[in-house]
């Protein structure tokens, strides 16, 4: 006999395992299938054990630069097993939490590998080879997406890393080669540059972080460069080679020549592929466009009672934008009738060094939009905190229509800017013009006056430069 439920997620990362809240919270009577580790890919591979990693970078550096604060510290050296396995258990206590967090809900948990096999079913394979068969009037797919591999270079763990290898090095690299400057690609560059390794960084967009403001590129291609690292941008890698004591590489540089260059390892980060094989979409018609699912405005598929979220949908693929449409689909399973969601809406963060954040249009894409827009630009140097904190590299930038006042994007670099864009988000959010932002009172000292400037700036008013 199968088990029957009211709601089956498939997938237990940071929309699946929401959303299997949510739906306990709402009285529905919920399972969630997982192939691996409950919190998905963000709790045990990505999110979380990253910023532990990169926070373990962050105090080797302020150590290394001990005497920048009038301390000393001597003989400073890192001890890569020991900041992997700090990071391994920071992903062990998440992934124990959101143990906890099924328990609590009493959301049923069916660890193996899920398929739909018709409307309403979901067969889970354990690792056994056991079947288990559940049926809900309604499910959704959670089962978000992987690394995407190189053709020609396929990752296998030695010398050739996905983000999930880099995480867990056999080695520390002597001289790395960074294919792709997204988030995730920077982000390692960034960790093993103030580790101690010699860092290559291939885009082959004209600028780093593409999807960022120019602005923000151009500043964090600067202070890349200042750190030691090589950016090549507007290049490729046309051919790598497994060699004995490494990895030789040809890259196409802006002008057409291919050089070859030696390096010890290669961190392959060039986007994702969504994981939509064998789960059954095709047999009961889902449409899919590039592999990644079709859903509307309340997280809906083409076929009824299935509903996506997260990497598996369109884009941003970021797992606060999952969390979110959890929520979503399950209160509209539950029929609620939830706000949609407006990606402008939705901050992105990249934890490199200087960190950067952002929320909404970027100025080319708001004036592409046909906006007609005031620009404010605000400097860390300018800000009494930044200085105090030895901090003082970075900027703030607004972007307002000319015409209306609406904040249509924010764009950040610099320390702590992650913990800051969440005030432009909910200003952005609440439809807030520059007028109520101008007439918030921001407490001092702080960084976060930096945001009150930027947006003065950009009708003639900061104080302070």
């Amino acid at each position: 006999m199968a088990e029957s439920y009211d709601l089956i997620v498939l997938g237990s990362g940071p929309g699946g395992y929401v959303a299997a809240i949510r739906a306990a919270q709402l009285g529905l009577k919920t399972a969630i299938v997982e192939r691996e580790n409950l919190g998905g890919i963000c709790l045990n591979w990505g999110c979380i054990p990253t910023k532990a990693l990169l926070r373990s970078a962050e105090i080797f550096h302020y150590m290394q630069h001990a005497k920048d604060y009038g301390l000393a510290a001597e003989k400073i050296s890192a001890d890569l097993e020991a900041v992997v396995k700090r990071s391994r258990g920071v992903a062990r206590q998440l992934n124990q939490g959101v143990t906890h967090l099924m328990k609590k809900n009493k959301i049923a948990v069916h660890m193996g590998s899920g398929k739909l096999t018709g409307k309403g079913k979901v067969s889970v394979t354990a690792a056994d080879g056991k079947a288990t068969e559940l049926t809900a009037k309604n499910i959704i797919i959670a089962t978000g997406a992987r690394a995407r591999d190189l053709p020609f270079a396929k990752a296998d763990g030695k010398r050739i890393w996905t983000y999930r290898h880099a995480m867990t090095p056999p080695e520390m690299p002597t001289k790395l080669l960074v294919i792709g400057s997204g988030a995730i690609g920077i982000e390692f560059a960034s960790f093993y540059n103030d580790m101690g390794s010699e860092v290559t960084v291939v885009e082959m967009l004209d600028r780093v972080v593409p999807v960022e403001d120019a602005d923000v590129s151009a500043f964090l291609e600067k202070s890349l460069k200042k750190q030691g690292m090589t950016i090549l941008t507007g290049a490729g890698v046309d051919k790598i080679e497994v060699t004995a004591s490494g990895v030789k590489a040809a890259i196409k540089g802006k002008d057409g020549k291919v050089a070859t260059g030696d390096y010890s390892h290669v961190i392959v980060a060039i986007g994702i592929v969504p994981n939509t094989e064998d789960i059954g979409l095709e047999a009961l018609g889902v449409k899919t466009e590039r592999g990644h699912i079709v859903t509307d405005a309340t997280c809906k598929t083409s076929v009824e009672g299935i509903y996506a979220i997260g990497d598996v949908t369109q884009p941003p693929w970021l797992a606060h934008k999952a969390s979110h449409e959890g929520v979503i689909a399950v209160e509209a399973i539950n029929g609620g009738h939830p706000h949609a969601m407006d990606p402008k809406n939705i901050p992105g963060c990249t934890y490199c060094h200087p960190q950067i954040a952002s929320v909404g249009l970027t100025e080319a894409k708001a004036k592409e939009a046909g906006h007609e827009v005031k620009v404010g630009n605000f400097p860390f140097i300018g800000n009494g905190k930044a200085i105090a904190l030895g901090e003082a590299e970075g900027f703030i930038k607004t972007v307002f229509d000319a015409k209306t006042g609406e904040l249509l994007g924010a764009h950040m670099i610099g320390a702590e800017v992650t913990e800051l864009i969440q005030g432009y988000t909910i200003g952005k959010t609440l439809e807030t013009t520059e007028a109520e932002l101008m007439e918030t009172v921001f407490p001092h000292p702080t960084l976060s006056e930096m945001m009150h400037e930027s947006v003065l700036g950009a009708y003639g008013k900061a104080i302070h430069i």
